[in-house]
């Protein structure tokens, strides 16, 4: 919550597409958070959160709105694979 906090307060004001943007990308990375504990396997569980994380961060400073769109496709298209292989290897 304090790096968030610190982020934030760094802003300037966003503007409602740019903060409908970030709405987007927070809740894509919970989901991707949420998917990745049902990863079966405690290393695999962590090499994905790390990759999660790594890639969000890598990303941060991005500005470009339709680069961010573009990620956030990418992201879910990601997030859309992995929760096909967790339903297929659960049954």
């Amino acid at each position: 919550a304090l790096n968030r906090l610190s982020w934030d307060r760094g802003q300037t004001s966003l503007s409602p597409s740019q903060f409908l943007r970030r709405q987007q990308v927070l809740q894509l990375y919970r989901k991707i958070l949420r998917a990745i504990r049902e990863v079966p396997a405690e290393a695999d569980r962590q090499y994905l959160k790390d990759w999660a994380r790594e890639e969000f961060r890598r990303n941060k400073g991005a500005t470009e709105e339709d680069a961010i769109r573009m990620m956030i496709t990418q992201g879910n298209m990601q997030l859309q694979e992995l929760q096909r292989t967790l339903k297929l290897a659960k049954s």
